[in-house]
C-alpha cells in the first residue's frame, strides 16, 4: 500500500478518526489492529519475519532486563558488607549474562536480514542458485536496527524493559515509521504511542500539512525527477558530459524529494495523532561539510551508527592501544586519531551496506568515509590554506560569501558519492562518473537533454517545485540560526509555526492553492505506475 495512493490516504483518515472516537485506554490497541493490519495488506508472505524480530527482542530484552534488576538488587543489599573486589566480580558476572543474551538476540535478528537482504544477493551473484522468488520483508532494516537499539539500550541500562508484548509489537510495527523509517528510539516513541492522546486541531492541521508538503515533494519533484533519472542512469554508455552530470543532479534531487518526502508523510500521519516521530531530514544540502551532511540527512541511521558503531569503537581499548603503538610508525597525530579513523570506516561501511550488498554500496560507504578521514588527517594543512585564500581576498570566514561556498563545496561533495549507488554496477558507476569529464558527443547538448523522458514542461514544474522547496528550507534555516544552540530542529517547526499566525482565511487560501497543484501537477493516475519510495525495500 504506498504512501501516495488513494487507499492509504482512506486508510490513513479511518485510522485517525477511529483513534479519537474509541477510549484512551484502547488507542494503542487500535495502532496495533491497524498497523498489522497495513502490513498484512502490503506484505502479507513477509509478516512472519516481523513477528519473529518482535518476539526474539521481547524475550531477550525481559532477561537482559532482569539482570540488571536483579544485580541492582543484591548491590543495593550487600554493597555495604563488599569488598571492591567483590563489588567488580558481581558487576562482571551481570555483564557477561547481559552479553551472552544480547549477542544472541543480535544474531537472531541481524541473521534473518543477512539472509534475506544480503547472502541471497552473493549466491545468487555465485550461480549456487536462483533466489528470485524470495521476498524481501517489507521496512526489515527499520525494524531491525530499532530493535536492535531496544537491546542495546537495555544492556546499558538506560532503559526499562516492556513487559507487554503486545505494546512491544506497536513498538516495532507502527505502520507509519514501517516503510522507510525513521529508525526511533524505545525511550522517545513508545510512550508516545502507549499514551491515548486528546484531540487538538495544531496536531490535525500540522499533520496535514506535513503530508501535503510529503506528497508535493514526492508528486510534483521526485517521481518527475525520476524519468530523467532511470533514463540517464539506466543507459549510462550513452551518455557523456553535462547530460550525466544532469542525470546525476536530478538524482540528488530525486532521492531527497523521495525520502524526505515520504518521512513527511509518516510524520504527518503519526502527528494527526498526537505522536511526534523523530525528525530525519534537517535541510542536508545546507551543510557545511560532509560530516554536517550526514548529521543532517537521514538522521535516525547516522545517529543510530554514532551511538552504536562509532562511540563504541573509537572508545574501545582495543583501538585506542592500538593507536598508542601505531604513534611510533604513524606520528602522534595519526596515532591519536588512529581509534576515530577505525570507527569512521566502520560507520560508512554501516552505512553503505545499509543499503544493499552489492560492491557500490560499499563503495559509497567508502567514499563517504575516506573523504571525511581525509579531512581529519589534512585538517592542519586545510586551515592554513583557508587561512591563505580568505586572507588573500579579504573574505570573512564567517561571512555569507565563504558559508555559501562551503555549503556549495560539499553539495558537490555529496553529488560525486551520488554516481554509486544508483549505478547499475560499481564499474557502471566510476564508468559514470569519468564519463562526466567527456566533452558532449553526437546530438547537441539541449536537443539531448529534452530527448530524456521530459518535456519544457516538466522541467520548469521541477524547477518550480525545488525553487518553493528552497524558498521554505531557506526560511527554516534562518529560524534555525536565529533559535541559537539547539535550533537546528527548532527551526523546522517554525514556518508552521508562523502559518498559525496567519489569518484563518489566508492559512486555508495557502493550503488550498497547495492541494490544487499538487493535484493539477502531481504525476499520479489512471495509466500511471507511480515510482515506489527508493526507501520503501530497506
Amino acid at each position: 500500500m504506498a504512501f501516495t495512493s488513494l487507499y492509504f490516504l482512506i486508510f490513513a483518515a479511518v485510522t485517525v478518526g477511529v483513534y479519537y472516537i474509541i477510549p484512551s485506554g484502547f488507542r494503542w490497541i487500535w495502532l496495533l489492529i491497524a498497523s498489522y493490519a497495513f502490513y498484512l495488506l502490503s506484505s502479507p508472505a513477509t509478516f512472519i519475519f516481523l513477528l519473529l524480530t518482535t518476539a526474539t527482542t521481547f524475550l531477550g530484552g525481559l532477561y537482559i532486563g532482569g539482570v540488571n534488576r536483579s544485580h541492582k538488587a543484591y548491590m543495593d543489599a550487600h554493597k555495604q558488607e563488599m569488598s571492591r573486589e567483590e563489588k567488580k566480580a558481581a558487576k562482571a558476572a551481570s555483564q557477561s549474562k547481559k552479553k551472552r543474551m544480547t549477542a544472541l538476540i543480535l544474531v537472531l535478528d541481524f541473521g534473518v536480514l543477512a539472509v534475506l537482504k544480503y547472502f541471497r544477493y552473493y549466491l545468487q551473484a555465485a550461480g549456487i542458485f536462483d533466489t528470485g522468488e524470495l521476498l524481501i520483508p517489507l521496512g526489515i532494516s527499520f525494524y531491525t536496527f530499532q530493535s536492535a537499539a531496544y537491546i542495546f539500550d537495555l544492556y546499558r541500562n538506560k532503559i526499562e524493559p516492556d513487559r507487554n508484548i503486545a505494546k512491544f509489537a506497536l513498538f516495532t510495527s507502527f505502520f507509519p515509521q514501517i516503510i522507510q523509517g525513521p529508525i526511533s528510539r524505545y525511550d522517545q516513541l513508545a510512550g508516545q504511542l502507549y499514551e491515548g492522546h486528546r484531540f487538538e486541531y495544531e496536531n490535525l492541521t500540522h499533520g496535514a500539512q506535513l503530508i501535503l508538503w510529503g506528497f508535493f515533494k514526492k508528486l510534483i519533484i521526485a517521481d518527475r525527477a525520476a524519468v530523467l533519472v532511470n533514463e540517464v542512469y539506466g543507459n549510462y554508455t550513452e551518455y557523456t558530459g553535462g547530460v550525466v552530470f544532469i542525470g546525476v543532479l536530478f538524482y540528488m534531487i530525486q532521492i531527497y524529494a523521495d525520502f524526505s518526502g515520504g518521512i513527511d508523510i509518516a510524520r504527518g500521519v503519526a502527528r494527526c495523532m498526537g505522536i511526534r516521530m523523530t525528525h530525519n531530514f534537517l535541510r542536508p544540502y545546507f551543510a557545511h561539510d560532509l560530516s554536517e551532511f550526514w548529521n543532517r540527512w537521514h538522521i535516525s541511521l547516522s545517529h543510530w551508527c554514532r551511538d552504536y558503531i562509532f562511540y563504541p569503537v573509537a572508545m574501545s581499548k582495543f583501538f585506542g592501544k592500538a593507536g598508542k603503538s601505531l604513534r611510533s610508525v604513524l606520528g602522534d597525530r595519526v596515532g591519536k586519531l588512529f581509534p576515530v579513523i577505525i570507527a569512521q570506516y566502520c560507520t560508512f561501511l554501516t552505512i553503505g551496506m545499509w543499503h544493499g550488498a552489492e560492491f557500490k554500496y560499499i563503495a559509497f560507504g567508502l567514499y563517504n568515509g575516506t573523504v571525511i578521514v581525509l579531512g581529519l588527517l589534512l585538517e592542519p594543512v586545510l586551515k592554513k590554506m583557508t587561512g591563505a585564500i580568505t586572507g588573500a581576498l579579504h573574505i570573512e570566514k564567517q561571512g555569507r560569501l565563504w558559508q555559501g561556498f562551503r555549503i556549495v563545496r560539499t553539495f558537490f561533495v555529496v553529488l560525486a558519492g551520488r554516481v554509486f549507488p544508483k549505478a547499475v554496477s560499481f564499474t557502471a558507476a566510476v564508468s559514470m562518473f569519468f564519463s562526466m569529464f567527456v566533452p558532449n558527443r553526437g546530438t547537441p547538448f539541449m536537443e539531448t537533454v529534452l530527448s530524456l523522458g521530459l518535456t519544457g514542461a516538466d522541467y520548469l514544474i521541477i524547477a518550480g517545485g525545488c525553487a518553493v522547496w528552497f524558498i521554505i528550507s531557506f526560511c527554516e534555516e534562518r529560524y534555525a540560526a536565529a533559535a541559537g544552540t539547539g535550533g537546528i530542529a527548532a527551526g523546522a517547526e517554525a514556518v508552521r509555526n508562523r502559518l498559525d499566525e496567519k489569518p484563518l482565511a489566508v492559512r486555508w487560501a495557502l493550503l488550498l492553492a497547495a492541494f490544487a497543484f499538487v493535484l493539477t501537477f502531481g504525476i499520479y493516475g489512471p495509466g500511471y505506475d507511480a515510482a515506489a519510495f527508493i526507501y520503501r525495500g530497506f
